[in-house]
């Protein structure tokens, strides 16, 4: 199997539908979320990359040099290669609409994929972390995204989650936030939330 540049898992769905990209967070893998992804669009191609960079044995999507400090430029190099590996198996896929769901660090760059060459039609973004200004880009408009989020996350503080949220309300996307009281934790109300959002 061509790898397209990532290790990942592939569910081939029906041609014309959509394309589910799902990301794990640091120190998962391809299996983290595939059998998710599965479940909440069963007719869909899943696809399930592993990351490409290792922090202490732990695989991640792009480099950084401490908690919630990022490697920019190996930012700006998972980016560019995250959009086109999505863009070329939506296009093989012949998908109607290329959706993004991520944890924590797969969240990360589906964000900044968003951010610099809005490849996704819809996101899901849970617990992400962007600790910068992005750059404006007028394509968001119209793109439904949700965040999911701890309101006491120490990894992913409540404020940048916030920030996040505004900044792509202000590029005219459509955003929904789904907090809960907890932290960097995953909750069934997320789930819930995910499952409106995937299928509306």
């Amino acid at each position: 199997m061509v790898d397209h540049g990532y290790v990942h898992k592939l569910k081939a769905g029906k041609p014309g539908s959509p394309i589910l990209f799902v990301l794990h967070g640091t120190g998962g893998d391809e299996n983290q979320f595939f059998s998710f992804g599965s479940q909440l669009l069963p007719e869909a191609t899943i696809v399930s990359p592993r990351g490409d960079v290792s922090e202490h044995g732990a695989a991640r999507f792009f480099r950084r040099t401490g908690e919630g400090v990022y490697d920019m430029a190996d930012l700006a190099r998972a980016t560019t290669k995250l959009a086109n590996f999505a863009r070329t198996l939506a296009s093989e896929h012949e998908a109607s609409e290329i959706i993004a769901l991520g944890y924590s660090n797969g969240a990360n760059i589906i964000a900044n994929v968003l951010i610099e060459e809005g490849a996704f039609d819809k996101a899901v973004l849970m617990h992400p972390l962007i600790p910068f200004r992005p750059n404006d880009n007028p394509k968001l408009e119209g793109r439904g995204i949700l965040i999911t989020a701890g309101e006491r996350d120490p990894i992913c503080p409540a404020p940048l989650t916030q920030s996040l949220a505004d900044y792509f309300k202000a590029q005219k996307a459509t955003v929904t936030v789904e907090w809960h009281p907890g932290g960097h934790d995953i909750r069934r109300n997320e789930i819930a939330a995910v499952e409106r959002f995937v299928k509306a």
